[in-house]
């Protein structure tokens, strides 16, 4: 059997992808062996769970992960809460910085910008339901510039296509080109809950198994918070 058979395959979505990344990395150091994490929009990977591509470990939003569950793609009993996160606001690089301190001020922000970005992730429905709700979707429904799966948000700000952007912290982090604003308001502030399970058809059930624990574990805790989430 080859290497590449033989490593645990990790299947993610883009909004966790640096934090299990680094939380294999910190879990090799005491279970050595290999470990491939994959990153995707969140709705192409759960088409792929769904129509029965072979993962080890399967993690996204709890959503996706329980009806994933409900399908019998994920295995019993191996379903884990690893983190809750938080949408941020982020503008271009040197760009003008609206107010996003309260609700009133995020919607004023919203209409007066050019172009809004945000995700096709759960982020994204919660924010265009937020839109429909203040009663403005019509209003900017041509100022949308919805990401790509898999494509970051922070990536159409940097570039100048979105003025003001939407998208998960752990994924504006660090991006180059961008500022963050911070997160929504309380108010307004929309959460989503990531987790993992082992999938029904894993080859190596029992490692995936661990490895899956180990991130819901409190030795994950230190590396959730590097990473501008909150563990479950």
């Amino acid at each position: 059997m080859t290497q590449a058979l033989q490593s645990l395959h990790v299947l993610s979505s883009m909004a966790t992808k640096q934090l299990l990344n680094e939380l294999v990395a910190l879990y090799q150091l005491t279970s050595p062996g290999p470990i491939r994490v994959e990153s995707v929009g969140g709705v192409d990977a759960a088409k792929r769970v769904q129509a029965g591509e072979v993962f080890d470990v399967v993690a996204l939003a709890a959503n996706a992960v329980k009806q994933l569950h409900q399908a019998g793609k994920i295995a019993q009993g191996s379903c884990r809460d690893l983190v809750t996160s938080g949408v941020a606001v982020a503008v271009r690089s040197g760009a003008l910085a609206p107010n996003v301190a309260s609700e009133e001020a995020v919607k004023q922000a919203v209409l007066n910008a050019k172009t809004i970005g945000y995700s096709t992730g759960p982020s994204g429905v919660q924010l265009a339901k937020l839109f429909e709700r203040w009663g403005i979707a019509q209003a900017i429904a041509d100022r949308i510039v919805q990401a790509k799966p898999g494509i970051p948000v922070a990536a159409s700000i940097a570039s100048g296509d979105v003025e003001l952007g939407f998208q998960q912290l752990s994924e504006m982090m660090g991006a180059p080109g961008i500022t963050v604003l911070g997160l929504l308001p309380p108010a307004i502030e929309i959460i989503t809950t990531f987790s993992a399970g082992v999938a029904a058809n894993a080859p190596q059930a029992a490692k995936a198994l661990a490895l899956v624990n180990f991130m819901a574990s409190p030795a994950a805790a230190d590396c959730i918070r590097r990473n501008g989430m909150v563990p479950a």
